[in-house]
């Protein structure tokens, strides 16, 4: 594995391990999911995807609000955490994917209801 990509792995467990713990006391910040660490090649920024159960704009706003503004926080305890020559600053954004993945699930799931329904008109060919 290259060394970006166990920056990468370490940064996103740490973050998740700060927010599972409750270390981040940031109200606006619940029930977050960190999805991935993108950290730059020389390690000076990380872009931090998460996910969150709501799926209100407001809701998600509010919580990139809170993890940015506790971001140098954030930052302090990872550089505690994790031995680096630099600590990257870091830029939460949310991740639209976990909610259009629930979105084609459940319009696979309609289309399947609706195939299996009795009375089709391809029944009668």
């Amino acid at each position: 594995m290259p060394r970006i990509e166990k920056v990468n792995q370490m940064i996103k467990r740490e973050i998740s391990s700060m927010l599972m713990l409750g270390e981040v006391k940031d109200p606006r910040v619940h029930f977050v999911t960190i999805i991935s660490a993108d950290v730059s090649k020389d390690l000076q920024y990380a872009r931090i995807r998460f996910s969150m159960l709501s799926d209100d704009p407001k809701d998600i706003k509010s919580t990139t609000e809170g993890l940015n503004s506790c971001s140098s926080y954030i930052r302090k305890l990872l550089g505690q955490r994790i031995e680096m020559r630099y600590t990257p600053q870091i830029h939460f954004i949310y991740d639209k994917g976990v909610q259009y993945a629930v979105q084609v699930d459940l319009k696979l799931e309609e289309i399947k209801k609706l195939k299996s329904q009795p009375g089709d008109a391809d029944e009668g060919n």
